[in-house]
């Protein structure tokens, strides 16, 4: 068994650094906010270190799953960084969303001290964590993702090596690209059916079946005819996630004209107050109008 260090311990990381220990891995935790290493290992045993350099300290694979590209700079690089404290050959796997540009950079650092580095950028959210059927998409070599790819495995369905580095965290753009469109798409087909009078939760039954099926209506419509949104993926995060598209958007030259407008359309829902909101609260700019 190999020894592992988890960094981040938010709604994602949490359960997922869970899913290693429930299977028998010896994982050592930091989270920023001490308070919850504390209590992870209180739940799931090993042990709580105060800084990613002590954290990564004899393991062979190191996984981080923090906010943004800030805080993947943190915990990777610096005097107290993981990066400070692992040792050649070990595995570095960022499941963070952030950059493309970052994921190349830190892969440039990590070889150059005889390190691997995967990003792995994750898709499923804090239900799919919690019950380990995560997608991960991954960029790096063949080799270090081969390696880590079984104990992904134990809190993801999926996982594919998807090309060098940084074609994992391009992926995950890929994926927010698409659902972003795909909510708006809902949002306005459920406020054009209340709004014809139709009984929606029977029209998303039947529709469901055919060409317009999709797992945000399967796990969303329903919530969204019902005004709930206290669960899921947040608004905040999206937003952020949405920028990197965008950004990455500008200097390939990829037109993004749908994402872009939804993107304004969530800062609508943040100044109503829904930054911690599932994303599906799109349709409440047609309620709030």
């Amino acid at each position: 068994m190999p020894k592992i260090a988890f960094l981040g311990l938010g709604v994602m990381g949490f359960p997922m650094a869970g899913h290693l220990a429930r299977n028998g891995h010896e994982v050592t935790v930091f989270n920023r906010t001490r308070a919850k290493a504390e209590a992870w290992v209180a739940k799931h045993g090993g042990r709580a270190a105060a800084t990613p350099k002590a954290a990564v300290q004899g393991a062979s694979i190191v996984f981080s799953c923090v906010g943004d590209d800030p805080d993947l700079r943190a915990v990777t690089l610096g005097a107290d960084g993981a990066f400070e404290g692992m040792t050649a050959g070990a595995i570095y796997v960022d499941h963070t969303t952030a950059s493309a540009d970052l994921a190349r950079e830190l892969f440039a650092v990590a070889a150059r001290k005889g390190i691997h580095f995967l990003d792995a950028p994750v898709s499923g959210g804090q239900a799919g964590a919690e019950n380990g059927k995560l997608t991960v998409m991954c960029g790096g070599e063949a080799e270090p993702f081969e390696v880590a790819r079984p104990l992904m495995a134990h809190f993801a369905k999926a996982v594919t090596l998807l090309g060098p580095a940084g074609a994992g965290q391009l992926a995950k753009m890929v994926n927010q690209i698409c659902i972003a469109g795909l909510l708006q798409g809902l949002a306005e087909g459920i406020n054009f059916g209340i709004t014809a009078g139709l009984d929606m939760k029977q029209v998303l039954d039947v529709i469901g079946k055919g060409a317009a099926q999709s797992w945000q209506m399967d796990n969303r419509g329903k919530t969204m005819v019902d005004d709930q949104f206290d669960f899921g993926f947040a608004v905040d995060w999206m937003r952020k996630d949405l920028r990197i598209c965008l950004e990455e958007a500008q200097k390939s030259g990829a037109p993004l004209p749908i994402t872009e407008m939804v993107n304004g359309y969530y800062g609508d829902v943040q100044q109503m107050g829904g930054g911690r909101w599932d994303t599906s609260s799109l349709i409440r700019r047609f309620r709030n109008k």
